[in-house]
């Protein structure tokens, strides 16, 4: 069963999502805000950034295979709070029937 997706009844909420472009000299540079579909869960918990320091994750949400927004990515929650990608985990089911997905970990 490799490819399963994430069932869309179990995408309940919609963030707004600004991905990072880089920086210039009038400071971050942005893309279009997107609405992506989402599971979200707010849970404090412990990752690991690109640069391996461990940090504070508030809040989280787990949507499709293909959405990979780079760290620093600005995400507009639900309630209307802002907050930025630390980091993208890619948990991939294989060959078990449980869907692959991408889980976005906010700061």
């Amino acid at each position: 069963m490799a490819g399963v997706i994430v069932p869309g009844f179990l995408l309940q909420h919609t963030v707004t999502v600004e991905e990072y472009l880089g920086s210039s000299s009038k400071g971050d540079l942005y893309g279009p805000p997107a609405s992506v579909r989402c599971l979200l869960e707010d849970r404090i918990q412990m990752v690991v950034s690109p640069g391996g320091e461990t940090v504070t994750s508030s809040a989280s949400y787990i949507t499709r295979r293909d959405h990979r927004p780079p760290p620093k990515t600005r995400v507009t929650l639900p309630n209307g709070r802002l907050t930025t990608v630390i980091t993208v985990a890619r948990p991939d089911g294989g060959a078990l029937p449980v869907p692959s997905n991408t889980q976005v970990f906010l700061q």
